[in-house]
């Protein structure tokens, strides 16, 4: 990931309109900065969600609230709490798709 030319910007979260995204079950809440080809995002996973689609972008990913279940394709599952992060590239590994059985509250990059 390249962080493209941008000014310093301060983003207030809750400022920011929410956009819902199915999952295969329960939902996510995006708040989404854009700049250029980055993409910022402050996401609320609903208890029991499910994604619908196994991923293959690149993220930062870090936890701010909840518990999050990332299981990679090939089978490998980690359990995300407060505090921790992953990090993968476009392609970098297996596929990857997000579940969680509480809640979530994730700070985003990619």
């Amino acid at each position: 990931m390249k962080l493209p030319t941008s000014p310093f910007t301060v983003t207030d979260w809750s400022k920011v309109e929410a956009t819902s995204h199915p999952g295969e079950t329960g939902h996510a809440l995006w708040r989404t900065l854009n700049i250029g080809d980055l993409r910022v995002r402050m996401v609320e996973y609903s208890p029991g969600y499910l994604a619908d689609h196994w991923c293959d972008r690149g993220h930062v990913l870090y936890v701010l609230k909840g518990e999050l279940d990332s299981e990679l394709r090939d089978g490998r599952k980690f359990k995300l709490t407060p505090g921790m992060s992953y990090q993968v590239s476009d392609f970098g590994d297996a596929a990857h798709r997000s579940s969680t059985a509480v809640g979530a509250t994730l700070f985003i990059v990619d």
